[in-house]
């Protein structure tokens, strides 16, 4: 399978970054390309490559990039934090779209904050070259989305709850402590193989050693959501996507139910698949399933 790499040209406000992608299968072909969009913001692409499988099964080109700020992207340390919003990086898909000659044709698969983006772009911009929509572990809104993982942190033991929220009050949630109270929930609900896959492990490590974008959006952690997404919502947007629209998320999944609700009820065409075996990584964690469910609705809807 014929994979092609390189860096993209993006100006934004006037200043020219780099995006760099990779795409694995053939642009020339009349088969309809999958994007991807990885979450975070600020975890590199790395653990999304299992949906290469899908250049292999079903002949569709995927192209995987790093967004703005991360991985072998440009990176950013000493930008203002409101240079980081949502329309910056739906500024960044756009420009990928028509570098790649593709805008007119395509589907986007987005997982966590990837489907949040994902969401957000087919709403506001809505895209008529985009044919199908794949919302993979998100939410519709950081308020929900916090709701539903402080509900799975009500879960947990209590002298852990306690101790995250003493570090929250005193504000050493850069403490090792509290990284390590954060990895238990973690391995719970984001990820509960042992170990994790390298894929995985190497897009930690890579927003570990640039944090800029996670820590500016979100903040110390999924469940204390103090960054510039936290009044971020797409509920009152849902209705105007028009595109054929999967939503996945796991049983134990950090994406709580309550977060997944709303684009189920107010996207026209959607459908919604649960995978009960799974916490937030379906794709590592029922592998087959998550091939099947996907590839079906690319291929049949």
């Amino acid at each position: 399978m014929s994979e092609t790499t390189g860096k993209i040209p993006f100006t934004h406000d006037g200043v020219t970054y780099e995006t760099w992608y990779k795409v694995v299968g053939d642009l020339s072909t009349k088969n309809r390309p999958l994007v991807t969009l990885h979450g975070g913001p600020g975890i590199s692409h790395h653990y999304m490559l299992p949906h290469t499988s899908f250049a292999t099964s079903h002949h569709t080109p995927v192209i995987f990039y790093d967004q703005i700020g991360i991985g072998q992207s440009s990176h950013l340390k000493n930008v203002p934090p409101e240079f980081w919003t949502i329309e910056l990086f739906m500024d960044e898909l756009d420009n990928l779209l028509i570098y790649l000659g593709i805008r007119d044709d395509f589907d986007l698969v987005g997982h966590s904050w990837g489907a949040m983006l994902g969401a957000h772009y087919a709403a506001y911009r809505r895209p008529a070259g985009l044919k199908h929509l794949i919302l993979v572990s998100g939410s519709a809104s950081m308020k929900l989305w916090a709701e539903g993982t402080n509900r799975l942190l009500d879960g947990m033991p209590e002298d852990l709850r306690e101790m995250l929220k003493k570090h929250e009050r005193e504000g050493t949630t850069d403490s090792k402590e509290y990284h390590d109270g954060t990895q238990i929930f973690y391995n719970k609900h984001v990820c509960p193989l042992v170990p994790w896959p390298e894929l995985l492990l190497k897009s930690f490590g890579n927003m570990f050693e640039d944090p800029t974008v996670y820590s500016t959006m979100i903040g110390p952690s999924e469940f204390n959501i103090t960054g510039s997404l936290r009044t971020w919502s797409v509920v009152d947007k849902l209705h105007d996507i028009t595109s054929p629209t999967l939503v996945i998320n796991g049983q134990d999944d950090e994406a709580h139910d309550v977060g997944n609700w709303p684009f189920f009820t107010q996207i026209p065409r959607v459908k919604w698949v649960k995978f009960a075996q799974s916490a937030h990584m379906t794709f590592f964690e029922e592998p087959e399933r998550y091939k099947e469910v996907v590839g079906e609705f690319l291929t049949n809807v």
